[in-house]
């Protein structure tokens, strides 16, 4: 789910719900003016020519000065995946974040509103990061989902083989054993498989053996879209994860918060967040 009207819970009001009930209203008042900008799907970045070899004409016996790497050229494309009934748009200040540290491929992909069944987003999601592999170069690339989004990738990666290709896929207030919130929106099919009860809960709690992607799942303790809030930590016996804390902040906080992104960036670039399930600190 994503940038959807905000309720927020009278059974257990704090200031710190308040103040993140407050902050959440006010990303999705910005969001609602970025949200056109992100309707119409990006297109595919050119990739930029590296400089040749230089050779030092006054010097005949110097060699051949080493190529320069193109800078970021160490991480994996990164694929943005936003929520449901979201754009692209929900990604510009994480997208600024990655390439301002380094990551020179970030994309991010828009699927159709209208798309009612995770798994046909998942193999949607699957042609297109054999394109961006084939475009690139990489073997594989790392993906941020936020809520549905982290779904649809650990669909892809979990069931369809898609861990082939996914190396590290962070998620960002995602249900991965359903939630139970906003019970009018269970009319669209694909609100009814994010339930505790559907059928493709039931398949990602399946036996996963060998999966090769690493998870790293951001839940935080005011999201108000996840219900119960714990449906947003993976666990599960079969798959290497790492659950993240984060404190003070709601659903649509979770892809624009600076604490997150650091987060994101540090999940990216850290292989020991590969060594094993565990939790971490609180990051906001």
């Amino acid at each position: 789910m994503g940038a959807l009207p905000f309720l927020p819970s009278l059974l257990r009001p704090s200031a710190a719900l308040i103040k993140a009930t407050a902050l959440d209203l006010a990303i999705l008042a910005g969001h609602a003016v970025l949200y056109p900008t992100g309707v119409i799907a990006e297109r595919p970045p050119e990739r930029q020519a590296v400089p040749p070899p230089t050779v030092p004409l006054d010097d005949p016996e110097t060699t051949l000065l080493p190529t320069p790497e193109e800078p970021g050229a160490g991480h994996p494309p990164v694929l943005l995946l936003h929520g449901f009934i979201d754009n692209r748009s929900v990604f510009v200040l994480l997208r600024r974040s990655l390439r301002q540290h380094g990551w020179t491929q970030v994309e991010a992909l828009n699927y159709s509103p209208l798309c009612c069944d995770i798994r046909e987003a998942a193999t949607l999601l699957g042609r297109h990061i054999e394109e961006v592999c084939a475009r690139t170069g990489h073997d594989r690339v790392d993906v941020v989902g936020h809520s549905l989004g982290g779904l649809i990738a650990r669909y892809y990666a979990q069931r369809l083989g898609g861990d082939t290709r996914i190396r590290t896929l962070v998620t960002l207030g995602t249900p991965h054993s359903g939630t139970r919130a906003i019970p009018l929106l269970s009319a669209h099919p694909i609100v009814r498989q994010m339930r505790p009860d559907s059928d493709v809960i039931e398949e990602l709690a399946s036996p996963a053996p060998d999966c090769a992607t690493h998870f790293v799942s951001f839940w935080s303790d005011l999201d108000q879209v996840m219900v119960p809030l714990e449906t947003a930590r993976l666990e599960h016996p079969d798959l290497v994860t790492h659950n993240v804390q984060v404190s003070g902040i709601g659903h649509l906080a979770l892809p624009v918060h600076a604490a997150v992104a650091a987060g994101i960036r540090q999940a990216l670039d850290d292989e020991a967040s590969a060594t094993g399930s565990s939790d971490a600190a609180s990051v906001a």
